[in-house]
């Protein structure tokens, strides 16, 4: 729940549910220092949520395999709101 408090990491983690991105992808993209983009990869990391894939010297991160089809089909039901139960998340309304 903690990894998923912060507006940063709820925008990273819903690039991340379209491709594969290296922080540099996502730091242009979401215009964050790549400082701390690298910051929030790893408390996602540390949180199980996403995955590192190394491709020669590129760093490429992905939505955890365990996750990726269930938030996908869950964000499809529910209008882009992940609903936890003590707490819901969503998506449509961040900035991107």
């Amino acid at each position: 729940m903690k990894a998923l408090g912060e507006e940063s990491r709820l925008r990273i983690i819903r690039m991340l549910m379209k491709k594969q991105c290296s922080v540099n992808e996502i730091a242009e993209a979401l215009n964050l220092p790549q400082y701390n983009v690298s910051k929030h990869l790893r408390v996602l990391r540390e949180a199980e949520l996403i995955e590192l894939e190394k491709s020669g010297q590129q760093r490429l991160y992905a939505l955890a395999s365990a996750l990726a089809s269930a938030f996908a089909e869950h964000l499809a039901e529910n209008k882009n709101v992940l609903d936890l139960g003590c707490c819901q998340f969503d998506f449509a309304k961040l900035p991107k």
